[in-house]
C-alpha cells in the first residue's frame, strides 16, 4: 500500500472510530431516558399528586411500546439514510423530555414517554446494524459491543443516576439535562457521522419471512429466557442489597452505580467473546450469571465473598446484552435490522417477565428466594444454548 492509498485509509477509519463513538454516547442517551425515570418517581408523584403505583404506570407503558412497536416500526423505516434517522431520533427525543420536563400533569408526560418510546427501539435495533456496516468484517463484534457499551451503561447506570439525579436537581431538571444532552449529540450526529452503506428497502412481507425461520425464533425464544433470569433478580437489586448484604439506604445509589460500573466490564468481554463463538458466548456467560446470582443470594455470612459474587453477577449480566443482540442478528441472512430489533422486543419481554416472576416469588417465598429463582432461569437459558445450536442452518 502507497501513501496515497494509506491516507485515507486512515482517516476512514478515524471516522469510523468517530461514528462508533457517536453511536455509543447517543444509545447512552436514548437508553437512559428510559430507565432513569426509576429513580425519579417518588418526586414526580409527589409534586404531581398522584401515587407511585400511578407514576410507576410510566415504566410500563415505556417499555411495553418499546416491545409492541419495535419490529413494524423498524420494518417501515430500517432503508433510510441512518444519518438523518439517528439525527431525527435524536431530535424527537430532545423535544420529548422537554416536554416531560413542562409536563403538567401525568396525562401530559404519559405522552412525552410515549413518543420517544416508539423510537428508542428503531435506533436500537438500527444502530448495532449501522455500526457492524462502518467497519472491517474483523471488527464488526468488538464495534456492535462498543455501541453496546452505551446502552449496557444506561440499563445499568440509568437508575443510579436517577436517584441520584432527583437528589440534586429534580426530575424536572433531570428531564432538562436529558433534552439538552440528546440535542447536543444530534448535532454531533448529523455532523460527524460517517454515512454507512445506503441500506437496501426490502418490502415488509419479506422482512416478516424472518418470523417463520425456526432458528431465528429459537435464539429469540432464549433471548427472553436470559434476559428473564437477568431482570428476576435485577428488578429487585435494591431490595436485595439492603436487606440481604446490610447496604444503607443513604448508600444504595453508590451500590447501584458501583453494580453498573463493574459490569461494564463485561461489555468488553462479551465482544470478545462473540466474535469467536455467539452461542458458546451465552452459554459461558449464562452459566457466570447462574453461579453469581446463586452465589449472592447464599453468602450473606461472607460479605467479602458476597461482594465478589456480586461482582460476576455484574460482568455476566452486562456481557449478555451484546451477546443476545450479536446472536440474534447472526441467526439471519437478511433483514438484520428487523432481527435486532426484535431481539430489543424480546428482551424487553424478559424484562417484563422476570419483573413478575420475581415480585410474584417475594410474597410466597421470601426475598431471598428472588435470586435462587433467577439463577434457575439462567440455567433453564443454559440447557437450551445445545438445542439452539443443533438449529443453526448448515454453511
Amino acid at each position: 500500500m502507497n501513501a496515497s492509498t494509506a491516507a485515507p485509509a486512515v482517516a476512514g477509519s478515524h471516522r469510523s472510530s468517530a461514528g462508533i463513538v457517536i453511536l455509543a454516547l447517543s444509545a447512552f442517551l436514548i437508553v437512559t431516558t428510559e430507565f432513569l425515570i426509576v429513580g425519579l418517581l417518588p418526586g414526580l408523584a409527589r409534586d404531581l399528586g398522584i401515587s407511585i403505583s400511578a407514576a410507576g404506570q410510566l415504566v410500563t407503558l415505556f417499555a411495553f411500546t418499546v416491545m409492541l412497536a419495535g419490529p413494524p416500526m423498524t420494518a417501515a423505516l430500517a432503508y433510510l439514510n441512518r444519518r438523518m434517522l439517528f439525527t431525527g431520533i435524536l431530535l424527537l427525543f430532545a423535544a420529548a423530555n422537554a416536554l416531560a420536563a413542562l409536563a403538567p400533569n401525568i396525562w401530559v408526560l404519559a405522552l412525552a414517554r410515549f413518543i420517544p418510546a416508539l423510537a428508542l427501539p428503531v435506533f436500537w435495533g438500527t444502530a448495532s446494524e449501522t455500526a457492524a456496516s462502518i467497519v472491517p468484517p474483523e471488527a464488526q463484534g468488538q464495534a456492535v459491543a462498543r455501541v453496546y457499551l452505551g446502552i449496557s451503561a444506561a440499563l445499568l447506570l440509568g437508575i443510579p443516576l436517577g436517584t441520584l439525579a432527583a437528589e440534586a436537581v429534580g426530575w424536572r431538571g433531570a428531564f432538562w439535562a436529558l433534552a439538552a444532552l440528546s440535542l447536543v449529540m444530534a448535532v454531533a450526529m448529523a455532523m460527524c457521522m460517517p454515512t454507512p452503506p445506503k441500506a437496501v428497502k426490502v418490502n415488509l412481507a419479506s422482512q416478516l419471512k424472518l418470523f417463520r425461520e425456526p432458528y431465528f425464533l429459537i435464539n429469540l425464544m432464549l433471548s427472553v429466557v436470559v434476559f428473564s433470569a437477568m431482570f428476576t433478580a435485577y428488578t429487585y437489586l435494591a431490595d436485595l442489597l439492603v436487606q440481604r448484604a446490610g447496604v444503607s439506604s443513604p448508600n444504595l445509589g453508590w451500590w447501584l452505580m458501583a453494580f453498573g460500573t463493574v459490569g461494564l466490564i463485561g461489555n468488553w468481554l462479551g465482544g470478545v467473546w462473540v466474535t469467536r463463538t455467539a452461542i458458546g458466548a451465552t452459554a459461558v456467560f449464562v452459566l457466570l450469571l447462574a453461579v453469581g446470582m446463586g452465589l449472592f443470594g447464599g453468602l450473606t455470612q461472607w460479605p467479602v465473598l458476597q461482594c465478589l459474587a456480586l461482582a460476576l453477577w455484574a460482568v455476566a449480566n452486562t456481557a449478555l446484552y451484546p451477546i443476545c443482540q450479536v446472536r440474534v442478528m447472526n441467526a439471519v441472512s437478511h433483514s438484520k435490522a428487523l432481527a435486532g430489533t426484535a431481539n430489543v422486543s424480546a428482551a424487553n419481554a424478559g424484562i417484563g417477565l422476570g419483573a413478575v416472576i420475581g415480585g410474584a416469588v417475594i410474597p410466597t417465598l421470601g426475598l431471598a428466594a428472588v435470586s435462587y429463582t433467577a439463577t434457575a432461569l439462567a440455567l433453564l437459558a443454559l440447557l437450551l444454548t445445545p438445542a439452539v445450536a443443533r438449529l443453526r442452518p448448515a454453511g
